[in-house]
């Protein structure tokens, strides 16, 4: 009796101290290193998807948290393809569904002729952080990729290239939702 409830709390335990030697276990029973690019890229995508989290605490219009809540689940289907190397689980449907949001927010702006500087609204200054933590993902991808082909699903990198757009393109939502301007950049010569 003794053993099954030892079993179980070790079960239901956060603390685990099987990390301590600087090794973190794969869902497919691999350990490797915590530097490893793969955990890296882990550990990347954690960071975007807590940050939309903190912006899905904000009382947001529910078309748009919808959205931030899809593509949150897409992100812990991306982390579960990486914590089983050679798994897919992100297809092409996802990434029409992407593409589709940000061209059904896309067409409520009006077409965008100078480069935005972040800011704005709180909900768009930190939806364009989001959109930060996006690119950097991708590119954690990227290395993982370069360091083995087959680590990453091509999907799941055009993925995030689309959830930086779509986090850009809510950006502008917000701002125009808020009334705030979008503060533009202006050349060296028209800021004298």
């Amino acid at each position: 009796m003794t053993d099954r409830t030892s079993d179980k709390t070790r079960i239901n335990r956060v603390i685990t101290r099987t990390g301590d030697q600087g090794t973190t276990g794969l869902a497919d029973g691999s350990r490797v290193s915590k530097t490893h690019p793969r955990i890296q890229a882990l550990g990347e995508l954690d960071e975007f998807n807590s940050a939309l989290g903190v912006l899905r605490a904000r009382a947001l219009d529910e078309d748009l948290d919808t959205v931030l809540e899809q593509l949150q689940q897409l992100l812990f289907d991306l982390g579960g393809e990486l914590a089983i190397p050679g798994h897919r689980t992100v297809n092409d449907d996802d990434l029409v569904e992407l593409e589709s949001r940000a061209d059904t927010f896309n067409a409520q702006l009006p077409p965008l002729k100078e480069f935005v500087l972040p800011g704005g609204h709180p909900d768009a200054a930190w939806c364009h952080h989001c959109r930060t933590l996006a690119r950097r993902c991708e590119r954690q991808l990227l290395m993982l990729n370069d360091n083995d082909s087959d680590a990453v699903n091509p999907i799941s990198l055009a993925l995030l290239n689309r959830a930086s757009d779509l986090l850009f393109v809510m950006a502008r939502l917000l701002n125009q939702r808020h009334e705030q301007p979008e503060l533009l950049w202006q050349s060296r010569a028209e800021r004298k």
